[in-house]
């Protein structure tokens, strides 16, 4: 089992910053993949950006050149830095984690809101 915990959300105006940061526990050593995703309402959930444990990173053409995802495998962490930052950025940021190769693992999911 994979627990995520995700922090870091809030409001912002146009233009501006913020790092959202998931922390994993549990069966750790298991997870592969790890990502951020989102959701804005009356929408359906889209991928943001995807880590491996090598480093190699995936993104949404939507946020290329803004966002950057990291990992630290030490300390189980992923991060999501976000910069210029845009109204229809405005969603629920769920972390996920890819473990013991076939199963899937979601945070509560944190709110970011780009005003206006």
């Amino acid at each position: 089992q994979v627990q995520l915990v995700e922090s870091g959300g809030g409001l912002v105006q146009p233009g501006g910053s913020l790092s959202l940061s998931c922390a994993a526990s549990g069966n750790i050593f298991s997870i592969g993949v790890m990502g951020w995703y989102r959701q804005a309402p009356g929408k359906q959930r889209e991928l943001v950006a995807t880590i491996t444990r090598g480093g190699s990173t995936n993104y949404a053409d939507s946020v290329k050149g803004r966002f950057t995802i990291s990992r630290d495998n030490a300390k189980s962490t992923v991060n999501l830095q976000m910069n210029s930052l845009k109204p229809e950025d405005t969603a629920t940021y769920y972390c996920n984690a890819q473990y013991l190769l076939s199963y899937t693992a979601w945070g509560q999911g944190t709110q970011v809101t780009v005003s206006s």
